[in-house]
């Protein structure tokens, strides 16, 4: 079978590269060209979308992440079955998952009757990802999820935590995804308005998915269309 690899950070991420990792390699790279952040679920349909062949199992689309997909599925592979977005450099929890690329990528597949995971790694500041440790954690999320039956239209959204060098392996947490909006807060300058919210002090409902990866665990959340 056909397993498709995004993201919305771009082809060249280092994330993407992990998420090949924990899959030992497999699967077809079908990702932006660039970093598409923050896009949600937009597409193209009014302009070209070019398409770079870097190998036999690499396309790298002028395009957003849902882009990606569709072309993935309907033009450059046969018998997809499967599509993996991410590994995601922040992460993609709660109401992020309207906001977000990486998600909106898989969920484009869960409109096709098409099951997939979105990957991503919560950041605390601006420490860096160790993303050796992201790609094993990863793996291990991945050896169950894969064999797991979903309804059609469903897929899942993973957010690994950040912990210190040391630390002990987080546990899967499977949970609710958390409805509680993200920090609304901007410093006004002039007649400019600079968001100002604080990622990390985000509210968070107990027991859902961003109460679970900010206390160091991975949250794993069924999300359906």
């Amino acid at each position: 079978m056909t397993i498709i690899l995004t993201n919305d950070d771009g082809i060249d991420a280092p994330g993407i590269q992990a998420l090949q990792q924990a899959i030992n390699g497999k699967g077809v790279i079908v990702a932006p060209q660039a970093e598409w952040s923050g896009c949600g679920h937009r597409v193209t349909t009014t302009q070209p979308i070019p398409v770079e062949r870097r190998s036999e199992f690499a396309y790298a689309v002028g395009g957003t992440p849902a882009d990606c997909t569709r072309l993935a599925i309907s033009h450059l592979c046969q018998e997809v079955k499967f599509v993996l977005s991410g590994i995601n450099a922040g992460g993609n929890m709660g109401v992020d998952v309207y906001i977000s690329g990486t998600v909106a990528a898989v969920r484009e597949a869960a409109m096709h009757r098409i099951p997939g995971v979105a990957v991503s790694h919560y950041r605390k500041g601006k420490r860096n990802v160790d993303w050796e440790v992201a790609a094993r954690w990863t793996a291990g999320v991945l050896d169950e999820l894969l064999t797991r039956t979903i309804e059609p239209g469903s897929f899942w959204n993973v957010n690994l935590p950040h912990l210190l060098p040391g630390d002990p392996d987080p546990e899967v947490v499977f949970c609710q995804p958390c409805t509680q909006p993200l920090p609304v807060n901007y410093r006004v300058a002039g007649e400019e308005f600079y968001y100002a919210g604080d990622y990390s002090q985000r509210d968070r409902t107990p027991g859902t998915d961003v109460d679970v990866c900010f206390s160091g665990q991975i949250a794993v959340t069924q999300l359906r269309l």
